[in-house]
């Protein structure tokens, strides 16, 4: 088959656009000396125990790279919302100089507004707290992944009661990753694609959550794993 000089142009031309693209994706690597804080909610806070997904990761990092004695630290608080951790980011992270910092956050600030918005938190200030969060990271020399919050309900049929609600702060926090040039780890669609392949009796819960929220043993690794492709392992 014969190609014309004007479409083997206008191949390479889209090949180097399509690379260019894919190298201009914010990343982390990995290297010697790391220390990396989880902060985020009761879900971080359950993540260092024996099988939570913090545990995990430092496990898989200590194995695939002794050589590189990177630390781990644990920082999630049950119940914590965005302004909680903008309270805390001085004493719960900044103090501990952390090279990376991952955050995971967004459950309770839409969660715990489902009856009465006020316990909330708005989409505004979930926006800015966010922000001052990156920002004040980054001004520490700190890199940031942020991840987007997962799930509350494990139905795949758009039935739980916040998924709209739910998609509308994970897009925030994509927003935010993509405007401050960071890598997001998308745990909500992440979690959304395992389930619609796994979830075959629509369960709310018992796939990889226990309670349609906080994670189980397959949530704790499907997190893990997903997390460490975003760190480049």
């Amino acid at each position: 088959m014969l190609f014309s000089r004007n479409s083997a142009l206008s191949s390479f031309a889209a090949l180097t656009i399509a690379c260019f693209a894919f190298a201009a994706e914010p990343g982390i690597t990995l290297k010697k000396g790391d220390r990396i804080v989880f902060l985020g909610d009761s879900i971080t806070q359950a993540g260092v125990g024996e099988k939570g997904y913090v545990t995990l990761i430092k496990n898989t990092l200590a194995e695939k790279h002794k050589d590189l004695g990177i630390e781990i630290i644990g920082a999630g608080i049950s119940g914590n919302k965005v302004p909680d951790l903008q309270k805390r980011l001085q004493k719960d992270v900044l103090d501990k100089k952390p090279t990376i910092v991952v955050i995971y956050i967004g459950i309770n600030d839409v969660w715990h507004g489902q009856d009465d918005p006020a316990k909330g938190t708005s989409k505004e200030k979930f926006e800015a707290g966010l922000k001052e969060i990156i920002g004040k990271i980054q001004d520490a020399k700190g890199q940031v992944l942020l991840c987007t919050p997962s799930v509350i309900g494990e139905k795949t049929d758009g039935k739980n009661k916040n998924d709209a609600k739910l998609d509308e702060y994970a897009d925030i926090s994509r927003a935010v990753a993509k405007e401050l040039k960071i890598p997001v780890c998308d745990l909500r669609k992440a979690f959304q694609d395992y389930l619609k392949d796994k979830n075959d009796k629509n369960a709310e819960k018992g796939v990889l959550t226990g309670d349609g929220v906080h994670l189980n043993d397959a949530g704790n690794k499907f997190v893990a794993e997903t997390i460490l492709k975003s760190l480049g392992e």
